[in-house]
């Protein structure tokens, strides 16, 4: 997995120096797949339970299951069953390019839709809402973003999060240090390492971390949500082909039952590796987006 990886980064960085050919940026995701014999989906090292790593190179998650039906669509579809996935790692910088230059074919992970986003892919019905909170330790008597003033504030470089924040810093006048963090992991290790006061993330993304901590106990999740923003699969810019698809997969599990059966299986029963529940019922954005399924971004 890890040569791999390396091989995507140097393509990365070739497709923004313009590099690669235009067909790898856009394409027929469904040709392009058919052709090679394999499809390659994006998974996420510490999206917890989105998409994060059981073991060396064994992604997991809600959105790893989505994938994986539809990589069985997919299969259907092109009439060739013994298509094999790929498992790519993406951090949030690097997610959209490598979906751009034909690196990955999917990334359905904890990706905000957003409209600035949408400008450089396509994205398929949402499959979560969530909004900023924070990550702090029990012991630091914070309770919401007046507290962290003069603080640090740890957030993932490449998120809706790190604007979010900033941007309500400079309205209320918080005077936060704002580190940037590779993923959500190392983020989370500087609020246990008492390097950071908190970190803003998504609040899902916060309680599946809480949950997979050393010592979940001594952390909490405080603070008014921010905003709310919706998570949805990304797939190439005008592929509306391979869009279809997946819009198409993940609407026949919403209509059947599957999904509420998914989201049960990751949000309110204990997952892996320890066996914690994040016991977080379904809102009422996702309710109503499953009575009727939208693509809609936030604004």
């Amino acid at each position: 997995m890890k040569p791999l990886y390396r091989c995507a980064l140097g393509a990365a960085a070739l497709a923004m120096l313009g590099a690669l050919p235009v067909q790898a940026q856009t394409g027929d995701t469904l040709a392009k797949i058919s052709g090679s014999g394999k499809m390659t989906f994006a998974y996420r090292e510490s999206s917890v339970p989105f998409s994060y790593l059981n073991g060396p190179d064994k992604p997991i998650g809600f959105a790893v299951d989505i994938s994986n039906a539809v990589a069985a669509e997919v299969r259907k579809q092109t009439g060739k069953p013994d298509l094999s996935v790929a498992w790519q790692a993406v951090t949030s910088a690097n997610r959209i390019p490598l979906l751009q230059n034909g690196t990955i074919d999917l990334e359905c992970g904890s990706t905000t839709n957003n409209s600035a986003r949408g400008k450089d892919v396509d994205f398929a019905i949402n499959h979560f809402y969530t909004g900023t909170r924070l990550l702090v330790k029990k012991s630091s008597g914070i309770k919401n973003y007046a507290d962290l003033k003069g603080k640090t504030v740890a957030i993932t470089t490449g998120t809706t999060n790190m604007q979010v924040v900033r941007r309500y810093n400079e309205e209320k006048g918080l005077g936060l240090n704002i580190v940037s963090t590779k993923d959500h992991a190392d983020a989370a290790l500087l609020v246990e390492a008492d390097r950071a006061a908190a970190f803003a993330m998504d609040d899902i993304l916060l309680f599946g971390l809480k949950a997979n901590a050393k010592d979940p106990a001594a952390l909490e999740v405080v603070g008014d949500s921010l905003q709310v923003e919706p998570y949805a699969c990304m797939v190439r810019k005008g592929d509306a082909k391979f869009k279809a698809l997946v819009d198409g997969v993940i609407t026949g599990m919403m209509k059947s039952g599957e999904f509420e059966k998914l989201y049960n299986k990751w949000f309110m029963s204990p997952i892996p590796p320890r066996n914690q529940s994040i016991g977080l019922p379904m809102s009422k954005e996702l309710q109503d987006n499953i009575k009727a399924p939208s693509d809609k971004p936030a604004t």
